[in-house]
């Protein structure tokens, strides 16, 4: 394939095993911050729930840098949906993590929305150098 063919047009390749144990690795963080961000957003209601809106959002782009793709936010924002849906179960005891107040609530819908916009505005794969510049 020549310089100019589009990324589009080139076929899926599989990650390799170091990249794949690194999406792992972010997957397994997401669920860390979703269950870090659930108890602290609780505890300490309206900064608890900044910091853990802002932890998960700095995961998210961190891991997008690192990786150098969008699937870097993917990976840890499916782990954190996971953990929190995991965490709003109640159990036969009838212990639960979530409260049915409005700050539950902004957790769920703003932590959703922090992945959607993250997981969009994440660095995506872009050809570098001086040649891919238009009138160079």
């Amino acid at each position: 394939m020549s310089d100019r063919t589009s990324m589009l047009a080139q076929p899926l390749q599989r990650p390799s095993a170091g990249r794949a144990a690194a999406y792992l690795g972010l997957f397994v963080l997401g669920a860390v911050v979703g269950l870090a961000g659930a108890l602290v957003q609780g505890g300490w209601f309206p900064g608890g729930l900044l910091l853990a809106l802002l932890g998960e959002a700095g995961l998210l782009l961190g891991g997008a840098r690192a990786a150098g793709s969008r699937a870097g936010a993917v990976a840890p924002a499916g782990g954190w949906m996971l953990a929190v849906i995991f965490l709003t179960t109640s159990r036969p005891e009838g212990d639960f993590v979530f409260a049915a107040g409005s700050g539950s609530y902004l957790f769920l819908l703003g932590g959703m929305a922090v992945a959607v916009i993250c997981a969009t505005l994440g660095q995506g794969r872009q050809p570098g150098g001086d040649a891919v510049r238009l009138g160079k």
